[in-house]
């Protein structure tokens, strides 16, 4: 007697309906892409840890022990502080680096063999952007492997409290990326966006000095940086006993984030909704 019990997959399709089953499946294949082409690109690899743990080392071992936080009788080694900001550098690069693929996807005709699928073009901003989000996310928590050197010991709440700051930073980031470069023909405009926005972003985040200390105007233009929170909340995480390293709490800083990456994610879906790909001139 044959049965009459469906199988999981069709149970799957028949709760989220077909349309929901490709749109799902177009995302899956459009993410698998991401991560094949990033990791056969073994420049990319080394070039995005390499250049945020060079800066670390240098610029912290410039600052050495000048730098203090306030947050105990003896005062922080720059590198303790400056370790959240190299990690979200890593984010950082990661997702711009991403991003700038949907530049060179258009420009080789992959995206106008895609457009016209039978498949809402959603699936093309949940595939590139839960793409990016995974390559930034699992290179930033690669970095680390190096709290050991500054004295860093994870303890279970807090590996999860870096975990879930980093990967919505790093969802943040790349849907952001995605709507900016969706927009552009031309991998130099996307660079000039970059060092006129996205790089002040991170600049202006508390990663090289913290929210308390800068002055009247700049620490206001700090407190709107969606970035801000997140790299607090990092830092909640990697030095939960020093409290003056971070200025808000985890949870207030993580609803901040979420709540910019839900706008920027919709940002990426209105972009692409409004606006057709053409191929370079």
């Amino acid at each position: 007697m044959a049965s009459t019990v469906a199988s999981p997959p069709v149970r799957i399709e028949r709760a989220l309906g077909p349309q929901s089953s490709v749109l799902w499946s177009a995302a899956y294949t459009l993410w698998l892409r991401e991560l094949v082409r990033f990791y056969r690109q073994k420049s990319r690899v080394v070039g995005v840890i390499a250049s945020p743990l060079l800066f670390w080392i240098v610029i912290g071992s410039g600052f050495g022990r000048s730098f203090n936080t306030n947050s105990s009788a003896q005062s922080e080694s720059y590198l303790h502080y400056f370790f959240p900001g190299a990690l979200v550098m890593i984010v950082l690069f990661t997702s711009i680096f991403s991003m700038m693929s949907l530049i060179q996807d258009r420009n080789e005709g992959f995206l106008l063999s895609v457009l016209p699928a039978p498949v809402n073009r959603a699936a093309i901003v949940l595939g590139k952007v839960l793409g990016g989000t995974t390559l930034a996310a699992v290179q930033g928590l690669i970095f680390l492997v190096f709290c050991p050197m500054i004295g860093v010991h994870l303890g279970l709440a807090g590996f999860g409290i870096a975990v879930a700051s980093t990967l919505l930073t790093a969802f943040a980031l790349t849907s952001l990326g995605f709507a900016i470069a969706w927009k552009m023909d031309s991998a130099q405009a996307f660079h000039a966006i970059i060092n006129l926005f996205l790089l002040p972003l991170w600049l202006l985040s508390g990663a090289l000095f913290p929210v308390a200390s800068a002055s009247g105007w700049l620490r206001a233009i700090m407190l709107i940086n969606p970035l801000t929170y997140g790299m607090d909340a990092l830092r909640t995480g990697l030095y939960p006993q020093a409290r003056g390293m971070a200025q808000f709490g985890p949870g207030l800083s993580l609803v901040i984030l979420a709540g910019f990456s839900v706008l920027v994610f919709v940002a990426a879906l209105m972009a692409v909704a409004k606006r057709s790909t053409r191929p370079a001139a």
